[in-house]
């Protein structure tokens, strides 16, 4: 009886329903999974995640209970996490750019001309922790001028820095006064070299003052090591002026002199500024002498290393390489070397060769860089891109052998092929780097999130049943119908055989209830 009413009802409530309402059931559908697609994309394309897997791990899982029961104690956990930490803090370490451009001479002028920003704030934020690191010590204070020039390192108004820097040069001949009015007021090269060398002026003098008290205690100690660090920055930034203004011989001595004079300085990476100033050289044999000290299994790699040892493999063949030739009589000794060179930068950052090859268009290289993500990638290429062009046929080798590398990596990447797996905190990093509108380069590349698809499927789905039921409302009518019944039968088998086991006066009561 009860099965029976039940039945009576779903049928006079079905045969109510018009086709106008499945059209408008329909239509609502589409509309609300579309927008729930536009809105998964765009997070996506954002955050590189899903919102709702996000949501749904981080605030459902937990409410529903969802903890391993097989997890370790609460210690080894507690130890795992800060290892995996500790991991990926060293992991996802940015480095000082060696090759940074100067902001107000550069920069700045990208700024003027098109309106856009090239610095993120956590980029200027980096080089602001810096330059306290590297400008200040805690003897400042006894010092008017280098007090003022404390200040103006943490501030964060341009203007006001360089007013403080004016400020503190009224006072006395202040290196790091210049050094921040040659980065930041300075509007060209010519100007920020001027200044630098009054900066170097007044930094030798300093440096040969502290270089005598340095061992009469700890704070004559420190500021000896601050007047250090001023003097390398300076002679580094003024060899960098040289190779802008096309004096790349006279850069390529003051490098050599900086690195014989403070060879224990291996921070500022100058070998990198040597490599890229002996490549506009062309002289060869010098990069490869260089290569031979750095390019060593217990010193740090990075993309100038490894995408220097390359071009000069390739350099020994791109000359005469065929693709067509190499896979009839196969690759010879050094075409094989030069492919084992690519493939060994590739996996060191698989970012650079879409830059070099000129599939994805190159911004200002930033101020910080993270090794083997997109902003070394795209600061090496800022500067090497000219070098690979130049060697003849360099770039077609690059182009038919770069994408091998991928077969040699296992994927997923839970160990890598030379090197340690590619960490996978390169893209939050990088997009922390690099300024909103460029596309931030990801890899592995990313398989779409579940919701995607799903909200894709049932967006066209409700799309195409709401088309439907507009243009066949009749026949749309009977087939709704004929599902909702065919989703009701097993409820009504049911419930008929309860009604046929339980008494009668049983079901008489519950329907009078």
């Amino acid at each position: 009886i009860f099965g029976t009413i039940l039945f009576n009802i779903m049928s006079m409530f079905l045969n109510t329903l018009t086709p106008k309402f499945y059209v408008a059931l329909t239509g609502t559908s589409s509309l609300i999974s579309g927008l729930i697609l536009i809105f998964e994309w765009w997070y996506f394309r954002k955050y590189g995640t899903s919102f709702i897997e996000q949501v749904s791990v981080s605030h459902l899982r937990p409410l529903l209970g969802g903890v391993d029961n097989s997890a370790p104690s609460a210690a080894s956990a507690a130890a795992g996490d800060a290892d995996s930490s500790r991991q990926s803090v060293s992991e996802c370490k940015v480095w000082r750019n060696p090759l940074n451009l100067f902001r107000g001479a550069e920069y700045n002028r990208y700024t003027w001309v098109t309106g856009r920003e090239p610095l993120t704030y956590y980029d200027m934020n980096l080089s602001a922790q810096d330059h306290q690191t590297f400008f200040t010590c805690d003897t400042d204070h006894m010092r008017p001028a280098d007090a003022i020039m404390q200040k103006a390192w943490r501030e964060r108004n341009p203007q006001a820095r360089i007013s403080a820097a004016h400020e503190a040069l009224e006072l006395n001949e202040c290196a790091t006064a210049y050094i921040l009015l040659a980065e930041e007021e300075a509007t060209t090269i010519v100007e920020a070299e001027k200044l630098f060398k009054q900066a170097l002026k007044a930094g030798e003098g300093c440096y040969r003052r502290s270089q005598q008290l340095q061992h009469h205690g700890a704070q004559y100690e420190a500021q000896h090591r601050r007047d250090t660090n001023v003097l390398v920055y300076i002679k580094r930034r003024l060899a960098m002026c040289a190779r802008k203004l096309g004096r790349t011989r006279e850069a390529v001595k003051m490098m050599r002199d900086l690195m014989k004079e403070f060879p224990l300085l291996s921070m500022f990476n100058i070998h990198e500024n040597l490599l890229e100033a002996l490549l506009e050289l062309q002289a060869y044999a010098d990069v490869q002498a260089v290569l031979a000290k750095y390019d060593d299994i217990s010193l740090p790699k990075s993309a100038t290393i490894c995408y220097t040892a390359a071009l000069l493999k390739a350099r020994a063949v791109s000359d005469k390489f065929s693709p067509e030739a190499a896979s009839r009589r196969g690759l010879s000794t050094a075409e094989m070397n030069a492919v084992e060179a690519i493939h060994r930068a590739v996996e060191f950052n698989p970012h650079v060769p879409k830059y070099l090859l000129e599939m994805k268009s190159l911004i200002l290289p930033p101020e910080h860089i993270l090794k083997r993500g997109d902003s070394e990638a795209i600061a090496y290429a800022f500067f090497h891109l000219q070098h690979w062009k130049r060697v003849e046929g360099a770039l077609n080798l690059l182009h038919c052998t770069w994408e091998g590398t991928f077969r040699m990596i296992p994927y997923p990447l839970e160990k890598g092929h030379l090197f340690y797996p590619y960490p996978i905190c390169t893209e939050t990093a990088d997009r922390e780097l690099l300024p909103s509108f460029h596309e931030v380069s990801v890899y592995p590349k990313k398989e779409l999130p579940f919701f995607i698809l799903f909200t894709a499927g049932l967006c066209s789905f409700t799309a195409m049943l709401a088309l439907l039921t507009h243009q066949f409302p009749e026949l749309m009518g009977v087939f709704a119908k004929a599902f909702l019944s065919t989703l009701f039968a097993p409820l009504n088998f049911v419930m008929e055989k309860v009604e046929s086991i339980l008494p009668s006066s049983l079901w008489h009561q519950l329907t009078r209830i």
